[in-house]
């Protein structure tokens, strides 16, 4: 599994964590979502700066771009819910294809909340734990977005190939259609089948490919994949909240085990 940590994160300190407050939070192009211990979801909603006509939307295409504005849309979202004093404990998913610059960023606008640790996890690793997904073979996930279509291929919970379309839910219109970005969905999957000189891709698509995101709710895109693909699609619980579900369970694990999350992990593909 691939759990990446801030660079003055403590193990240390964790324990204390038990007492501080905990935030997981997903943070998409389209949405905002966070989730807090026994209280559930707290948040979704629009990923705009501040409400109003005038509001920005500081997060494109999964890319950050404007830190500051993100920093107060997360000030005005989340500060009113945090105790004053208290330093909370984020665990925060991160775009695969985001690197270095994406979980930065983040770390930058998150700094507002004055967070005690800030846990980053692979949104595609986060979207398997929160299916409940058997971690210990392939999967091969399509995760369909507002603004993104990712494809991602994880082994033994690591990330080993991702690739993205810069197509998603919002782009649909009479010229692009649910055609057109399972269109190009099938195409990477055949590309990669065929790139791999592993068993690896071949055995994730054998065993039916995973579809999360909020253009899973959508019907088309299912039966369409199945149809393209010759496999079965299966289309996860709630597919829109599977990766906040997942980094909920990281940070649980982090809050009540510190020890557990002494994970290995090497950096997600570019």
């Amino acid at each position: 599994m691939s759990v990446y940590f801030a660079p003055s994160d403590d193990p240390t300190t964790w324990p204390v964590c038990r007492r501080c407050p905990g935030i997981a939070l997903d943070m998409g192009s389209s949405r905002t979502r966070a989730w807090a211990p026994g209280r559930g979801i707290i948040l979704d909603v629009p990923t705009i700066t501040f409400e109003g006509a005038a509001g920005s939307h500081p997060i494109q295409r999964g890319t950050i771009v404007d830190p500051q504005g993100t920093a107060r849309m997360l000030q005005r979202l989340l500060g009113p819910r945090i105790p004053r004093h208290a330093r909370p404990l984020i665990a925060l998913t991160t775009p695969v294809l985001g690197g270095i610059a994406y979980r930065e960023a983040a770390r930058t606008a998150l700094e507002v909340l004055r967070p005690r640790t800030v846990l980053t996890i692979p949104t595609a690793t986060a979207v398997a734990l929160g299916a409940g997904a058997d971690m210990s073979r392939p999967l091969l996930i399509v995760d369909i977005g507002a603004h993104l279509t990712d494809v991602f291929l994880l082994s033994d919970g690591a990330v080993v190939d991702a690739h993205r379309t810069a197509l998603g839910t919002d782009d649909l219109d009479h010229a692009t259609t649910h055609r057109t970005i399972a269109d190009a969905v099938t195409g990477t999957v055949t590309d990669m089948l065929r790139k791999d000189h592993t068993t690896q891709t071949l055995d994730a698509v054998q065993s039916g490919v995973l579809l999360a995101g909020g253009g899973a709710l959508r019907p088309h895109f299912s039966g369409q994949l199945a149809q393209d693909l010759h496999v079965p699609v299966r289309l996860l619980p709630a597919p829109h909240t599977a990766a906040l579900r997942g980094a909920a369970k990281i940070l649980q694990s982090a809050r009540g085990h510190p020890s557990a999350t002494h994970f290995a992990g090497h950096p997600p593909p570019r």
